[in-house]
């Protein structure tokens, strides 16, 4: 994780799991885009191929926003505790932040 936009996405990250504001794995996350909860999925730089098809295919049936991090599983496990592929997140100010950075 060397890049600006991976340090800055780790940085919001980190805030957002401590404000209680994220769902973390594949099927916690699709409940959460489907009982309308999530504002957006990320997925981790080594997600497979599958579970980016599958996420992808969730984010455009329910209108959320799909970004992808430049942060690995482990990355992502070192912030959160639990190496996971997938993440929702349920703010939408955190999510127009995470888009603000990934999209730069």
């Amino acid at each position: 994780m060397s890049s600006e936009k991976s340090r800055r996405t780790a940085n919001l990250l980190g805030i957002c799991i401590r404000a209680g504001k994220t769902v973390k794995g594949f099927d916690s996350a699709v409940e959460a885009v489907k009982n309308g909860t999530a504002f957006c999925l990320l997925t981790a730089s080594d997600a497979s191929e599958k579970t980016v098809k599958e996420v992808r295919f969730y984010c455009e049936k329910y209108g959320i926003k799909f970004l992808a991090t430049e942060m690995s599983k482990a990355d992502i496990g070192k912030l959160c505790g639990k190496e996971t592929a997938v993440i929702a997140v349920t703010d939408k100010g955190f999510a127009d932040g995470f888009e603000r950075i990934i999209s730069d």
